[in-house]
């Protein structure tokens, strides 16, 4: 079941020019601007001093996914480039009779109309890499890899493969984004994208919420391409959400369980914080064994008479049942107006661009606030989008 009533996806819409989108970062990710909403008060300060925003009771949620280099270009026999981007591996790594290695990827596939069928080879490189194509799948393709003298498939593409920045950047990466466009605490490789409203953290400005005593935690969503998919239709209850894999330990959800205040850094985090509501939810009316997996309007159709702490704490009970030291699964949550917010108390996050589904999980969260927001991040300078400025959002 979906929100009954639609949702006008140009009410969400405004005029960014182009002049407020960076398509380079800052000299330092923590001189950034800051704008400050809190509960309809709106401020201008620096990133630098985030932590003089932030309730001492606070529990703030990092992502550590870790972006990988997913853009391969080869080039066919008559000159053709075909590229090739990279989602997810959707088979293991296996080792062939002729002693080199395989997988399945999903990816996308520029110039696809000029590669039907056959292997491609890329030049160059000490691991004879091929790409086979095998099937379309929607919007996607199914490719069957080839490679030599490195096991691990993401080690080939660390080599190799370029690192994906954001189509409204227009441009490619350079060496110095394979620094900038991770965040300093990125461990786990398996986004496309990288969850940019931890981009400003530095290692003093997490010094900076230590000697505060704010606590924080580490969950792992790896982001999707999806992520930039535009809301094309009219009413954006019939757009179709992307679903992103996640990692979250049993420490974490203790944390967030003991907080009165969560605050996920990015809309990945907060994405997950809700989601872990209602898989707990979930799997306390589930007959059919563990839940691991969102969908995209779980959270419209399930019960809502369960507390904040009977839900984690069930979701606790079956990780202890299960012997789990970390839940492993997919959410495809939607986050659109009209939803009821469970866990998040505040969020930290870039500006995001007109008619999109991040702006729709802003507006969910501070109603036609977001108007008010906006309006005065275009009035006072900000930079938005990826490398742009930041805000944190108290409701």
């Amino acid at each position: 079941m979906q929100p009954s009533n639609p949702i006008h996806i140009n009410d969400y819409d405004y005029d960014l020019p182009e002049s407020k989108i960076p398509n380079k970062p800052l000299p330092n990710r923590d001189e950034s601007k800051l704008l400050v909403y809190n509960q309809g008060d709106i401020a201008t300060a620096s990133f630098q001093s985030i932590a003089e925003y932030i309730p001492a009771n606070a529990l703030m949620v990092f992502n550590n996914t870790k972006v990988f280099p997913a853009r391969l270009i080869f080039e066919k026999e008559t000159g053709s480039a075909i590229e090739i981007f990279c989602l997810e591996a959707i088979s293991p790594t296996i080792t062939t009779e002729n002693k080199t290695y395989s997988a399945q990827w999903q990816v996308m596939v520029g110039n696809l109309k000029r590669w039907k069928s056959g292997k491609l080879k890329y030049f160059s490189t000490v691991f004879n890499l091929s790409a086979e194509f095998l099937e379309r799948s929607g919007d996607t393709c199914i490719v069957k890899f080839e490679w030599e003298h490195e096991e691990a498939f993401f080690t080939v593409l660390e080599q190799i493969a370029e690192l994906p920045l954001p189509p409204y950047m227009n441009r490619k990466a350079d060496e110095a984004d394979k620094n900038r466009y991770q965040t300093v605490y990125a461990q786990h490789l398996g986004s496309v994208a990288a969850p940019t409203a931890g981009l400003h953290f530095t290692p003093a400005v997490l010094d900076s919420l230590q000697i505060k005593s704010i606590q924080t935690t580490e969950i792992t969503l790896h982001v999707g391409a999806g992520t930039f998919k535009p809301v094309k239709t009219e009413n954006a209850v019939e757009h179709e959400m992307h679903s992103e894999k996640f990692t979250i330990t049993k420490e974490a959800i203790e944390k967030i369980l003991n907080s009165e205040f969560v605050i996920p850094v990015g809309t990945t985090s907060m994405r997950l914080m809700e989601s872990l509501y209602w898989l707990g939810v979930k799997n306390k009316i589930s007959e059919n064994g563990l839940q691991t997996v969102l969908n995209q309007w779980d959270a419209y159709q399930l019960p809502h008479t369960f507390s904040v702490n009977e839900s984690l704490q069930h979701l606790l009970a079956i990780m202890q049942n299960h012997k789990l030291k970390s839940l492993q699964g997919a959410t495809q949550i939607f986050i659109v107006p009209s939803y009821e917010f469970k866990i998040c108390k505040a969020i930290v996050t870039n500006f995001h661009q007109p008619k999109s589904t991040l702006l729709l999980l802003v507006s969910a969260f501070i109603g036609d606030n977001w108007k008010k927001v906006y309006q005065f991040a275009l009035a006072n300078d900000f930079r938005f989008l990826s490398y742009g400025d930041s805000s944190l959002i108290i409701k």
